[in-house]
């Protein structure tokens, strides 16, 4: 089968971010079928036309659109739009038997729903975030007439989809309420790659390498964006509490984003900057298992917005890869998760005193970690291995061609 693959963010080991695309895709080719990525190359030397590359088997299209989380709305949505244009005429070029589109950006629906008119094959949506309804609840989004395009094509994403794939039960719920029928969603959140997490060994790399200071003390580790969403000044208030306390627990983050000199400035302020509190840059995929490795903890923090209840963090699936306990400062279906499974802590989201105590008790139990670390790595294997997410995914997007093919066989 040849599957279409729409995603403006792909991403490979060797790049920094979430790998989920290249983990699925170089599945589906290693299972004999073929994938044909279209994608973004968001750095590098300037180039107007494609390349195109082998990675993990997957055919990947690139075509050069400038991208980064430290970018401003406009010069954003300008770049949504750039690849939208750009891959609708490369996806109605390429063809193929089905259309995985990834979303987001929500534009990624344009090429997905013209391409799945056109060449009459179905289209499979995944919403990774909800959009518009994420970006307005958190504010992020204010401008009617963006709200109100973002609502219609939102509409017509899923009415034209052969079939929706949610990240979380959250989404799921969403997209239901938009009038889908749940007959056609299904929830493959993202997932966790054991294998790749287990590579590490005495010969590799440990962060106390990197920061000095790291050596002998607890870590804890926040590897992602730090966008606006993502509150990370919150990490920086418990390091400061922590301090206080005299508690010798180091707190790390690596990332990129636009709130990166604002996070320094405020640990700076709180006076935890290179003490307890180290702002590093972000690593590729590949170096993540030793990274991971690292950490005593593992945590994902969000803004204090129950929109942000929906997400499915790769950080927090890349912690029980790596058999780390996950603290998250927010509820919903992750925090029930971590309780129901003894998998970590759930940490109020303003009252940094409150959470710098529950995990310093935390780790003050080496059985506490022990215990919890078990049972995130039992998470991992028994309900997010990477290769049963990925059979998820393929039985959908089998289904929608099967189905697609039987309506024209009766027609």
């Amino acid at each position: 089968m040849r599957v279409l693959y729409l995603h403006q963010y792909f991403t490979t080991p060797d790049m920094g971010g979430g790998t989920r695309s290249y983990e699925l895709a170089r599945r589906f080719v290693a299972a004999g079928h073929t994938v044909n990525m279209i994608t973004a190359r968001r750095q590098g030397t300037r180039n107007r036309a494609w390349e195109r590359t082998t990675e993990g088997g997957i055919t990947v299209d690139w075509r050069w659109i400038p991208y980064s989380n430290t970018m401003g709305h406009s010069r954003r949505i300008l770049a949504f739009l750039r690849y939208a244009a750009s891959s609708t005429a490369r996806a109605i070029r390429l063809g193929g038997d089905v259309v995985y589109a990834s979303s987001t950006p929500l534009t990624v629906a344009i090429p997905g729903v013209v391409a799945s008119l056109l060449r009459r094959i179905p289209l499979v949506f995944e919403v990774r975030d909800l959009w518009p309804e994420g970006p307005v609840a958190v504010g992020a989004l204010r401008n009617p007439v963006l709200i109100w395009g973002g609502r219609i094509l939102e509409r017509i994403a899923y009415k034209r989809a052969a079939h929706v794939v949610a990240l979380s039960p959250g989404m799921a719920e969403s997209i239901a309420a938009s009038g889908t029928p749940c007959n056609r969603i299904s929830v493959v959140p993202n997932g966790c790659d054991i294998e790749f997490f287990a590579s590490v060994n005495e010969n590799s790399p440990e962060l106390s390498a990197v920061v000095p200071d790291l050596a002998g003390r607890p870590v804890v580790l926040y590897a992602g964006a730090l966008g606006a969403v993502n509150g990370v000044t919150y990490v920086a208030d418990i390091a400061a509490e922590m301090l206080r306390c005299g508690n010798s627990t180091a707190f790390v983050v690596m990332g990129e984003g636009v709130e990166k000199p604002a996070i320094r400035r405020h640990a700076e302020e709180l006076g935890v900057l290179n003490r307890n509190f180290f702002l590093l840059d972000a690593r590729p995929k590949k170096d993540m298992p030793w990274v991971f490795a690292s950490a005593t903890l593992v945590i994902s923090v969000v803004i204090d917005n129950e929109m942000m209840w929906k997400n499915s963090a790769n950080k927090f699936f890349d912690g029980l890869a790596a058999g780390r306990p996950v603290v998250i400062n927010h509820e919903g279906w992750q925090a029930d998760l971590l309780r129901s499974a003894g998998a970590g802590l759930v940490v109020p989201p303003c009252d940094p005193v409150q959470a710098a105590a529950e995990i310093g008790a935390f780790l003050a139990s080496s059985g506490m970690i022990r215990s919890a670390s078990e049972a995130a790595a039992r998470l991992a294997r028994e309900r997010f291995d990477r290769d049963g997410q990925a059979a998820k995914v393929w039985e959908i997007v089998e289904g929608a061609v099967k189905a697609r093919r039987e309506r024209r066989r009766i027609a």
